[in-house]
């Protein structure tokens, strides 16, 4: 947190850099809302921003406009994020620190963009034992990170949705969906739908505690993510080439579900945020995972996310953009 390294002015020789764990896109929205407007954003990308009202608690909020007092203290940027995806929004980001004598970087994605197919830990977990067996692209997955947490009630429209739907999928069910984690109720048993798992069973895997979900995304046979669109998510499913469902519940999530669908295209909505206190009934969750998984509109944003996942990949090798904005920020740090 930059209130807690203030202090490296004192230090001879050191600099602070600001590190955004966030979207360009979302970070530009931030800036441009916060300062009324300091530059040009075109207007027709302007068109269904979600408004930050339900995005914060008061806390957090306040938690932000005390870092953001520190910032002044910066030699520079850097960003989660890579060129390949948010050029544009990093080139506007770049007339903004230019201004304040800042340099940035985009130096994302911080994951691994590939993985060994026969190393030692890549077949530990029955998730992945299973989707070995399953056809190429068939398999969504359905994890909604670790600070989510649902109504009974919501569970079991999705259940009943992802049931209804007859595709394959893998559902991450997770200690946050176990109860409120700001509160002591943390021994929620979730109720699913009388005879689901034992129904689901040549369909579906559900998984209780940890999932391997970035070994998931990468594997063959995952073809679709239903997402609360968090940022680390959101860049491990776009570099793994995989179109997002995207179900946003706070933070900066509503905003990089529009940089998914209406920017990138590489994916749908299944709730806007203005319904977020709504319920998302069962036939909802089935026509969001029938369109993405089966139907020619699904399969169009899986080749567009397999597309930026190859120059993901590229921009990572040696000679690419994002292995280059590396090695100049090396170069800058050790001059």
């Amino acid at each position: 947190m930059g209130s807690i390294v203030q202090d490296y002015v004192s230090v001879p020789n050191a600099e602070a850099y600001t590190f955004h764990s966030v979207s360009a896109f979302t970070l530009l929205l931030f800036i441009w809302e916060r300062k009324k407007k300091p530059f040009f954003i075109d207007s027709e990308m302007l068109i269904g921003i979600p408004s930050l009202e339900g995005c914060f608690s008061p806390e957090f909020e306040k938690l932000m406009k005390r870092e953001y007092e520190c910032i002044k203290f910066n030699s520079g940027k850097i960003y989660n994020t890579c060129r390949v995806m948010e050029s544009p929004f990093l080139d506007l980001l770049s007339k903004e620190v230019t201004n304040n004598n800042e340099k940035q970087w985009a130096l994302g994605p911080f994951n691994p963009v590939t993985f060994p197919k026969n190393g030692p830990n890549t077949k530990s977990h029955t998730c992945l034992l299973w989707l070995d067996k399953q056809e190429p692209n068939s398999v969504i997955l359905v994890s909604f990170g670790t600070t989510t947490s649902f109504s009974d009630e919501q569970i079991k429209e999705i259940a009943i949705g992802l049931e209804q739907s007859e595709q394959k999928f893998i559902w991450v069910l997770r200690d946050a969906d176990k109860g409120n984690v700001f509160t002591k109720d943390s021994s929620r048993k979730i109720e699913l739908p009388k005879g689901f798992e034992e129904r689901v069973k040549e369909k579906g895997i559900l998984v209780r505690d940890w999932a391997p979900q970035l070994e998931i995304l990468s594997h063959c046979s995952t073809g679709g993510f239903l997402s609360h669109c968090g940022w680390n998510s959101c860049m491990e499913g776009v570099s793994m080439g995989v179109p997002i469902a995207a179900w946003p519940m706070h933070s900066d999530q509503p905003r990089n579900a529009v940089l998914i669908t209406k920017i990138l295209k590489i994916g749908i909505v299944v709730r806007e945020w203005a319904n977020r206190n709504e319920l998302v009934k069962s036939n909802v969750v089935k026509k969001c995972v029938e369109k993405l998984m089966a139907s020619k509109g699904g399969d169009e944003m899986r080749n567009k996310a397999k597309y930026l996942s190859v120059e993901i990949r590229k921009s990572v090798a040696e000679g690419g953009i994002k292995r280059i904005e590396l090695d100049s920020f090396i170069s800058h740090i050790t001059r």
